[in-house]
């Protein structure tokens, strides 16, 4: 026969002003031997307001390692000085404004002479990398052909985006701003790019330099007004528009030719 294993049940030590009527707690416990009654169970007295001990059998759970240092600035000095940035940091270009998908684009549509209907999300962005690079390239190839006109380039420029702005405002009734004048403009440069490249190799003199640098002028001229004419809805003010236009282009040529 096993015997039964003996458990450990923990009541309350009645005080001294207590009276103790429970038969359930005399049938179970024997206050004179502090034994248990009956089935094997050992009985504690313990009072009410003296904390439970735990015993030295008890599990403890072992101490929780602390983690290692952290490398987070570590990692955030090297992605700053480094090439391969932050996990969800965009790229720089994007974070720029500069879309070469965008840029080829616009360029493709200046250097095509057919094409008449413009897209309107091709013409109606305020995109600058382009006219910046272009006029960056002219005043190089300028240099390069010994003119040093970056100053003209500068003033020029932005005296004509404002007048054109300005005129073109007073012309539609949609309107125009700032970026959206320079950024037509300055894509429609291209042409003057190329001819400021020519300048390099061989002077614009005679016939053939003439007739590239009206070709330029009326070049640049067309495909801006195009822009234009699409973005303000001004189809039947064509040659109102080409008119200042024709004229801000052919200061750029004449950098281009003296």
């Amino acid at each position: 026969m096993t015997s039964r294993p003996i458990q450990a049940v923990i009541f309350n030590n009645p005080g001294p002003d207590t009276v103790e009527t429970s038969s359930y707690h005399d049938h179970y416990y024997d206050t004179s031997t502090n034994k248990g009654g009956i089935d094997g169970l050992e009985f504690y007295t313990s009072p009410y307001n003296e904390p439970y001990r735990r015993s030295p059998s008890s599990y403890i759970p072992p101490p929780t390692p602390s983690p290692p240092p952290s490398s987070t600035n570590i990692e955030s000095f090297w992605s700053a000085f480094g090439t391969g940035g932050f996990a969800d940091e965009p790229p720089l270009l994007e974070e720029l404004g500069i879309n070469f998908d965008h840029i080829i684009a616009k360029s493709l549509a200046v250097l095509n002479p057919i094409q008449r209907k413009l897209p309107p999300g091709l013409v109606n962005d305020g995109d600058m990398a382009g006219p910046l690079l272009y006029l960056f390239m002219f005043g190089v190839s300028l240099m390069l052909s010994g003119k040093m006109h970056f100053g003209y380039i500068y003033g020029v420029g932005v005296l004509g985006v404002l007048t054109i702005m300005l005129l073109f405002n007073l012309m539609s009734d949609k309107g125009i701003d700032g970026s959206q004048t320079a950024s037509v403009l300055g894509y429609c440069l291209l042409p003057m790019v190329l001819l400021s490249a020519y300048t390099i190799i061989l002077p614009l003199t005679g016939s053939l330099g003439f007739f590239l640098t009206m070709l330029a002028i009326v070049w640049s001229t067309r495909a801006s007004s195009d822009m234009f004419t699409t973005m303000l809805y001004m189809q039947d003010q064509r040659f109102l528009v080409m008119y200042p236009i024709a004229l801000f282009y052919a200061s750029f040529a004449l950098m281009a030719v003296y």
